[in-house]
């Protein structure tokens, strides 16, 4: 039997189903919620049933009945030989690897057409272990709004697996890039930056490696907007970078390294050549194209 689902609290008056038999109550048997447990005590509900008999259950035996109504199948297809690009990420494709270090695989997949045709979704993106590869039209989305993680992916050093449709793809994805990078960029490292400040005065302490990737980020950041190529493989600044993760540079050098980083990265963005926004129609012509593939295929 599949593990049960985690659930949250049900308030009295809730509609309810049994995910599971409960005394003489089969599976499916409808009840409401007579009494729920105070917060934190238990997790047992009084629960009472057409006939009037109340009986106390488990939360983790109880579904939300309009919720369980409304419930599709689970999809359980393999869609991981369906994966079009594979390629390494990580510390190894950032030139920062150590020994011990994981390789980190990521891509996109392209389901078969009919898994759009059924009742139910395709999964937005598969994982398995250090492997990650999300859904076409996710992975193109994600581009499109300048996503770090996917944009890096586009411009691997390292490529595994690559199809027709994901060199059709590598072929436009300097379209895809845009000014949005400044805000993704730079929006996140600062928001983090400043909970990392809050985290040093509350607890006196960081996570290295965080601020580390961080810096990488801003590094990355300026490249694209000053060249309109993805800068993945971070191996000219190595010593430094590595100097952060193990806490040889101090928080001070370390924060007037990214104070430097950000006013070079408005420069850049003060300069770029990078259009305003990245362009949709011809990224929206591969998807299509990729849609056809996967009918024909």
């Amino acid at each position: 039997m599949p593990p049960l689902p985690s659930a949250s609290a049900l308030p009295p008056g809730t509609s309810v189903t049994l995910r599971t038999p409960q005394g003489d109550r089969p599976a499916g048997a409808v009840g409401v919620v007579a009494r729920a447990p105070a917060q934190g005590s238990s997790s047992i509900y009084d629960v009472q049933f057409p006939d009037g008999a109340l009986l106390a259950i488990n939360r983790v035996h109880l579904g939300v009945r309009r919720k369980e109504a409304e419930a599709l199948p689970v999809n359980h297809t393999d869609y991981f030989p369906h994966v079009q690009y594979r390629c390494v990420m990580g510390s190894r494709a950032f030139g920062l690897d150590t020994a011990d270090s994981d390789t980190d695989l990521r891509g996109f997949y392209l389901p078969p057409a009919t898994a759009h045709w059924g009742l139910g979704d395709v999964p937005e993106q598969l994982e398995r272990g250090e492997e990650v590869y999300w859904e076409a039209r996710k992975f193109l989305l994600l581009a499109l709004k300048a996503n770090p993680n996917v944009l890096e992916v586009l411009y691997s050093p390292q490529v595994l697996t690559v199809t027709p449709v994901a060199q059709a793809l590598l072929n436009i994805r300097g379209a895809l890039l845009s000014q949005l990078v400044y805000q993704t960029y730079g929006g996140y490292v600062m928001g983090q930056f400043k909970r990392l400040e809050m985290d040093r005065r509350n607890h006196g302490d960081i996570r290295p490696k965080h601020v580390m990737h961080l810096l990488r980020l801003l590094l990355s950041g300026i490249h694209v907007l000053n060249t309109g190529e993805v800068l993945v493989d971070v191996g000219e600044h190595r010593a430094a970078l590595l100097a952060v993760k193990s806490g040889e540079l101090n928080w001070e050098e370390t924060n007037r390294w990214r104070l430097e980083l950000h006013r070079a990265f408005d420069k850049a963005y003060a300069r770029t050549r990078l259009p305003e926004r990245p362009d949709y129609a011809l990224a929206e012509t591969w998807l299509i194209g990729a849609r056809r593939a996967a009918v024909d295929g």
